[in-house]
């Protein structure tokens, strides 16, 4: 069993995987524009592997990028499928190569999310769980009903608020959580109540201001795509899962609850070098002290891909204040991004700044 820490780890991990394959690969795709994956799926038909991708019907961005990427996928000889559109979003993220090797994922198959954001990874070679995926991944193919068999195994909207909230409840003495928008009253109860227990709570992420008896915490300098949670130093959830409604009841959502010291050995140090992040940065100014703040993130991703090519600042607030409107999540800087914005990048700018928007966007989706 292995760990993908993001942004650390990049995208080597999955291309490793895919240039690993003899026979089979097959592929949920939420989001996706990593070309280097896509010609290493391309050299995996070439070599004589069998690569089926099961690509959303839809996502935020909507679908015109989607349909152009089944296109591209078809013509290099891949098989395709499209999820169905009963659920609100098919929103999981896995890969299975071989039907022997399972990559359970809480990044998307983006450059935001596998360059510039906190978050995880699991490649197991578990045979239960692998079997579960590959029928979750042929049920969701043919579209057909899928009935899960392994409580280690989670898929919204089916066992997954069942089985996390077992995996709370049962925390005797500390919960360590990656959650960017913890908002299900039901999950926030529960936590509550171990900490009434003496459970030590720690949240990276969000969570209601109300709910003061739950320490959590931004990342300063990074942006969070990931949910993850360490129970007692001994088990570890890795998933697409948030603990709001909208993920455990309304969507296509995947994740794995495991017991691997060195997994969670490894998250652990992580998440205790991020939380020592934020308090040190506790007393820098608000502003500085947000997470990965709207195009200031984006000028920084820009700053490391370009030098000394013209200004586009203006363009790229524009961009912005158009898709953030008047709801005051993202705050610009004009002359930082005017000095860092180039010319060369606008569209990887624009593109980025328009997914962390669509992101927030998302979360505040009301369920169907």
């Amino acid at each position: 069993m292995r760990l993908i820490i993001q942004p650390e780890d990049g995208v080597k991990p999955l291309i490793d995987g895919i240039d690993r394959a003899k026979k089979s690969v097959e592929i949920a795709i939420f989001r996706f524009d990593r070309r280097e994956i896509e010609r290493a799926l391309e050299n995996a038909v070439r070599r004589g592997v069998f690569v089926h991708a099961l690509i959303a019907d839809t996502n935020r961005s909507g679908e015109k990028n989607l349909r152009k990427l089944e296109m591209r996928l078809l013509a290099k000889g891949m098989t395709v499928a499209r999820t169905s559109n009963d659920l609100l979003r098919y929103h999981g993220k896995m890969m299975i190569v071989d039907r022997r090797e399972l990559f359970v994922l809480a990044f998307n198959f983006t450059r935001l999310d596998i360059d510039h954001s906190r978050s995880f990874g699991i490649v197991t070679q578990n045979r239960h769980l692998v079997q579960e995926a590959i029928k979750l991944f042929e049920s969701d193919t043919k579209r057909q009903p899928y009935t899960p068999r392994h409580n280690k195994f989670l898929v919204s909207p089916l066992n997954a608020r069942e089985e996390l909230s077992k995996f709370l409840r049962g925390a005797k003495q500390e919960l360590l959580i990656y959650d960017s928008k913890i908002s299900d009253m039901a999950m926030i109860r529960t936590l509550e109540q171990r900490t009434k227990s003496g459970v030590s709570v720690r949240i990276i992420g969000h969570v209601p201001s109300r709910n003061r008896a739950l320490p959590a915490g931004k990342l300063p300098h990074i942006r969070l795509h990931t949910r993850t949670m360490v129970r007692d130093r001994k088990q570890v959830f890795v998933g697409s899962q948030s603990l709001r409604e909208l993920e455990l009841d309304a969507r296509r959502e995947v994740g794995v609850i495991l017991r691997d010291s060195k997994v969670v050995n490894a998250i652990v140090w992580t998440f205790e070098s991020d939380w020592a992040t934020i308090a040190a940065s506790a007393g820098q100014p608000a502003r500085e002290n947000a997470t990965l703040v709207g195009a200031k993130a984006a000028a920084k991703a820009a700053e490391a891909i370009t030098k000394d090519l013209p200004r586009v600042a203006p363009v790229v607030e524009k961009v912005v204040q158009q898709a953030v409107g008047d709801s005051g999540n993202v705050e610009l800087d004009h002359a930082e991004l005017e000095a860092s914005v180039k010319d060369a990048v606008e569209h990887a700018v624009r593109t980025t700044v328009k997914e962390m928007v669509e992101e927030v966007a998302e979360q505040n989706e009301p369920p169907r």
